[in-house]
């Protein structure tokens, strides 16, 4: 699967409403190559899509204040 528009999935936790969503969804798209972000506070995940480097979006949700890995494959 190439790098290019790859979906990324995060399991982020700490996030408790919909204020952390938004805090989230906003560092996410921040990231250089990121092209969508949907984050559900329900699953605790994120899903990115667009060329962003893995290591990139987890140290932007960390230094945001949540924990984040990325979520097994499938």
């Amino acid at each position: 699967m190439s790098a290019t528009q790859a979906e990324k999935i995060l399991a982020v936790s700490g996030m408790t409403c919909q204020g952390c969503v938004n805090a989230v969804t906003r560092v996410l798209s921040r990231v250089s190559g990121t092209q969508s972000v949907a984050v559900d506070l329900a699953a605790g995940r994120a899903v990115v899509h667009g060329d962003a480097q893995p290591d990139a979006l987890l140290a932007a949700v960390r230094k945001a204040g949540y924990g984040a890995d990325l979520a097994p494959a499938g």
